[in-house]
């Protein structure tokens, strides 16, 4: 990882907007944006992939430290953090990221990123509501959770994305 401080910058910046603004908002049961994975998503392309679970890892059990959710976050964020190599790879061609780049709109294009960020949110999502229902129950609301609240998720990631690379000099 060539930059380290904006990357803890971001990380501090995504946890504190989770735990002080969106964990606290009561507008719905179903909508719970997590923007927390923006950290994830957007670390270098090159960065190792026992990095990348270390970084799930440290993630995960930090919210799950402040929601209190004994394992919750953990457990929906490190297969993200596992999964996040083969996603790219499966969205972009091998001309497509350059080593040492930073995922994001301007370097793959909007609609591919897009797409990774839906792919990557869907998947933590599906695990973290799936988990925290433990039933099939209530399996329309969770659903219904999924949907919107990773819908609020991709946005509020994107836009995290482009704030966070706007300043950054793309490695080419």
């Amino acid at each position: 990882m060539y930059r380290v401080f904006p990357y803890i910058t971001l990380f501090v910046v995504t946890i504190l907007v989770q735990v002080f603004l969106f964990d606290n908002l009561s507008i719905s049961i179903y909508f719970a944006p997590m923007i927390y994975l923006a950290f994830l998503l957007l670390l270098p392309l090159d960065t190792p992939h026992i990095g990348l679970l270390a970084a799930g890892l440290v993630t995960g059990w930090t919210m799950d430290y402040t929601m209190g959710t004994d394992g919750l976050n953990v457990l929906a964020t490190l297969p993200v953090a596992f999964l996040r190599p083969w996603i790219i790879g499966f969205f972009y061609t091998r001309e497509d990221p350059r080593e040492g780049g930073i995922p994001s709109a301007a370097r793959f294009g909007q609609v591919k990123f897009i797409r990774y960020l839906v792919v990557c949110v869907l998947l933590h999502h599906v695990l973290f509501f799936s988990f925290e229902a433990l039933s099939w129950v209530h399996a329309a609301r969770t659903l219904l959770r999924i949907v919107v609240s990773g819908v609020a998720s991709v946005y509020f990631i994107w836009l995290t994305a482009r704030l966070f690379t706007l300043k950054l000099t793309v490695r080419v």
